[in-house]
This record gives C-alpha cells, sequence and structure tokens, in this order.
C-alpha cells in the first residue's frame, strides 16, 4: 500500500487533476491521496491559501471579505467546469466557507488556521467527487473522522502519538481515500494547521500510521536537483537521498520538500520518493535510510538568505560558567530562536533569522548582552546567505573542507563563518547576500562539474 501526496501545482487546473486520475489509478497499490490546496496556474496567479489568508484578514479587521471569498470559490468552480461536475460539489464548497467565515473570531490565530485549513478540506472533496464521476469507488475522509490529533499550536501543530494507531485503522476502508492535507484537530476539536506546506507532513504521517510500503510525494519537478536549478543552469539529478541529507537540504533551501515531512517517514523506515505529476515516468528521488556512496563526498548543496549574526566577544569568555545559556536565554526572552552557534575561546556567534526582530528590538538585545554579560563587544551584521554544503560521503573523505574553502577563495567569495563537527552530514558557510550566487556556483563546479551522479 503506498501513500500518495500531491502538491498545489498538481491540482491547480482540471486538467491537472485529470493527469493526478491517471497516476493515481495506474497503480492498485495507491490507495491514499493525500492533497494540497489548488496552487498557482500561472506565475502572476494567487494560491488559494494566499487568498484565504487575506479572506480571514478581512474578516478580522471587520471589512467584507466577499472579493476574496468569491474568488476562492470561482477557483474551484473554474476546476469543476473543466471536469464537468455538477453544481452541488461547488455549492458545498461555498456553504462550508460561509460557515467558517461566521465563526468564532475571539482568538485570531485559531480562526485564520480554520479558513487556511479550508482550501486542502475543499479541494479533498472535490477530488472525491471527480473520482467518483470516473467511475472509481473514492471517499472523502476528514482528519477529525480519521483521528489526525495535534497540539493545539495554530500555524506550527505537531501530531500526538496516540494518532498513529487511529490512522491505522483506515487501512480497513474499501476504495481510494482522499485525505486534505495540512491540518488536524486538537483533543478539543478545533482545527490547527501545520507550517506552510504542511501537506508533506500530513502524508509522511499517513504513510507511518498507515505502514505504507513507500509515500510518494508528486509535485513539479523530475527529481530533487544537486542545486537550485534559478543559480546553477542544468544541474545534476540526484537519483537517491538518505533521511538525513534531504532534511538538510530542505532546511538550508530546497522547497521540493517541506524540512519537518521527513520525521515520521524516518522514524517507520517508510522511502519517501519524489515525483514530478507532469512526467510520472520519471524515475525522480528517493530517500531512504541508508545509500551506497558512489557519487563523492557531497550530494547537494543548498542555500537560503534573510540571516544575520549577533557577534559577541568577552576576554575569558570559555571559563565562564553558564556564559551561552544566559546569552541564549535573553534571546528566548524577546521570543527569539536561533540556527547556529559557531563559537571561539573569547568569541561566540548566534545565528537567526532576520524576520524574527520587530522594530527597535536589536537595540534592547544589545544593551541586555552587554549590561547583564558585561561583554566587551556586541556586533549584529545583517544580510547573511547560508550555504550548506551536504553529503553522508563527507563523514569518510578528507579534505572536503579545503576544497570548498579553496573554490571559494577563487570565486573572491569571502566565509563571514563555518560551521562543522556538530553534523557529519553537512558543512555551513556564512556568506553576504550580495556574494550567495557566486558562491553556490564555485561550489558546484568544485563538486559536481565533472562528477556524475
Amino acid at each position: 500500500m503506498k501513500v500518495v501526496k500531491f502538491g498545489g501545482s498538481s491540482l491547480a487546473s482540471g486538467k491537472q487533476l485529470e493527469k493526478v486520475f491517471q497516476i493515481v489509478v495506474s497503480d492498485p497499490e495507491r490507495k491514499v491521496v493525500v492533497v494540497s490546496a489548488p496552487g498557482k496556474r500561472y506565475s502572476e496567479d494567487e494560491k488559494v491559501t494566499d487568498l484565504l489568508i487575506e479572506c480571514a484578514d478581512l474578516c478580522l479587521q471587520n471589512k467584507d471579505p466577499k472579493e476574496k471569498f468569491d474568488a476562492v470559490i470561482e477557483r474551484y468552480a473554474a476546476i469543476a467546469e473543466e471536469l464537468y461536475l455538477d453544481d452541488d460539489i461547488i455549492n458545498e464548497l461555498e456553504e462550508d466557507l460561509f460557515r467558517r467565515l461566521k465563526a468564532d473570531k475571539s482568538d485570531p490565530d485559531k480562526f485564520m488556521d480554520l479558513l487556511k485549513a479550508s482550501g486542502e478540506d475543499n479541494n479533498a472533496k472535490l477530488v472525491a467527487a471527480y473520482f467518483r464521476k470516473q467511475g472509481v469507488e473514492a471517499h472523502y475522509v476528514n482528519p477529525k473522522e480519521a483521528g489526525l490529533l495535534v497540539t493545539a499550536e495554530p500555524g506550527n501543530a505537531q501530531v500526538l502519538p496516540e494518532a498513529y494507531d487511529r490512522l491505522f485503522e483506515l487501512r480497513n476502508r474499501s476504495g481510494i481515500i482522499i485525505f486534505p492535507g495540512f491540518f488536524g484537530y486538537s483533543a478539543e476539536g478545533d482545527v490547527f494547521t501545520f507550517s506552510r506546506s504542511g501537506s508533506d507532513i500530513t502524508g509522511s504521517i499517513l504513510a507511518n500510521g498507515m505502514k505504507a510500503e513507500l509515500y510518494e510525494n508528486f509535485t513539479d519537478v523530475d527529481a530533487v536537483y544537486s542545486v537550485n536549478p534559478f543559480i546553477v543552469n542544468r544541474p545534476k539529478e540526484i537519483k537517491e537521498l538518505t533521511y538525513r541529507e534531504m532534511r538538510e537540504l530542505s532546511y538550508a533551501g530546497f522547497t521540493v520538500l517541506h524540512d519537518e515531512a521527513l520525521v515520521p517517514a524516518f522514524r517507520a523506515g517508510i522511502p519517501v520518493q519524489i515525483k514530478n505529476t507532469n512526467n510520472p515516468s520519471a524515475p525522480g528521488t528517493k530517500i531512504v535510510y541508508e545509500r551506497n556512496n558512489t557519487n563523492g563526498p557531497v550530494v547537494g548543496i543548498a542555500s537560503d538568505e534573510g540571516f544575520c549574526s549577533i557577534y559577541v566577544s568577552k576576554y575569558l569568555m570559555n571559563r565562564e560558567v553558564g556564559f551561552g545559556r544566559r546569552l541564549l536565554a535573553i534571546l528566548e526572552s524577546f521570543g527569539l530562536s536561533y540556527e547556529h552557534t559557531p563559537s571561539g575561546i573569547d568569541d561566540i556567534s548566534v545565528i537567526l533569522r532576520e524576520n524574527q526582530f520587530a522594530p527597535g528590538m536589536e537595540e534592547k538585545i544589545i544593551e541586555r548582552i552587554k549590561t547583564e554579560l558585561d561583554a566587551d563587544e556586541v556586533v549584529i551584521e545583517h544580510s547573511l546567505a547560508l550555504i550548506m554544503v551536504v553529503g553522508e560521503g563527507m563523514r569518510h573523505n578528507i579534505g572536503t573542507t579545503a576544497r570548498a574553502s579553496k573554490a571559494l577563495a577563487k570565486a573572491g567569495v569571502n566565509i563571514e563563518m563555518i560551521n562543522q563537527g556538530s553534523s557529519e552530514v553537512s558543512m555551513m558557510f556564512g556568506v553576504k547576500e550580495i556574494d550567495e550566487k557566486r558562491a553556490v556556483q564555485a561550489l558546484y563546479d568544485e563538486f559536481f562539474a565533472a562528477v556524475t551522479v
């Protein structure tokens, strides 16, 4: 039995949904279909989820959401019209969204999650209706009915352990299950969503709970590439990755799979296959527990911008018990989470996402660090990009760091920081955002120019 998930681009139109149907029925082992909300049909188009967020914002501001409401319904209606579906299904979706708009708004975050989740929920109903019209037994299953219990954390829900046993019972259902991604229900019966693009997470949870043989994730690319194709022209495809490698690459900017989606599949030892809805015959990329390191020390290079560093220097810092803890406690008091903490004997840098900072926050942080930790110097440096060089083979290969550093130096890229050692499968370089693309190209040329992946 396979769990198969389709992303928003795979469900953006009736023509795309026809492809999805053919893919599902071509393999009788594909028993569970997890769907996203309809994505963009063309580059200037809006995703249904974005329309729903705008709709919710208007409601919370006591403004008329009719324009956005109509835009959402129109997207579903356009798909239904392409597929010659009856008006009944659109009427059902319209009534559902209208009920949600009338829900309690005293907790804005809960209301937002309720609206956002309707994108996947109503699309699952639409997909199930189309499958049935094609003469296939298909059933829409709501996550509450299935027992997908999650924590009550708006926009960041986590699956509860008891959900897996409940989801196993879905194996007893006949026909094809059409399951909405992106959200679950709290023990109190409220809707809470995973983080954005969380339908990948739903698919992984179902694969774990139902003890699937394989979790297939269909998207709009033939495979996971060794580097961002918008930076490097025609990069090499990766045929096989380990969970750890994919997790590192997803964290650092590979958007083909949500970085949290691998955890449930990994814990159950279920392989994940990345496939292309528009080219289903392509082999794609398989994510497994272990693989043969036959393609050199590096399997992929990822990058992401929007970081900053808080550099703190203090003489004899290494002898001061609790210094790091107190530094992180200050950041915690401002509600900040950190990414990395490279350090020396008298200094430490904390890497954070820049978008966490509210106006005026930086000055307060600097003042508290200087006052409470008696720091000699505190500097916040902005506009950093993190580049992650990833590969299980690095554990057994000598000189990988030297090759990377030499390649960056040859390209005229200054390394602001480097972090290696905490992970056996990756090394991180911090560079100025302006140097990001040049750095990635240099690293790709060094590790992949003459390598067959």
